[in-house]
């Protein structure tokens, strides 16, 4: 099954509250914290709304 490894990259500080709801339901609220994810349809709609706080790569496993 592939995973992403999600990482915040810039704060969600002066950000709508939807996007710091969609950063929570990812794991994250901080800087430079990382989460490993499946690979599906709604993490990547998570991902988009957010792209520019966050940096993703696909990993195997």
């Amino acid at each position: 099954m592939k995973k992403l490894r999600i990482t915040q990259v810039r704060s969600y500080i002066g950000r709508p509250e939807e996007q710091r709801k969609v950063l929570r339901g990812l794991g994250l609220g901080k800087m430079n914290r990382v989460v490993v994810l499946e690979d599906k349809p709604e993490v990547r709609g998570m991902i988009n709304k957010v792209n520019h706080l966050v940096r993703y790569e696909a990993i195997e496993e």
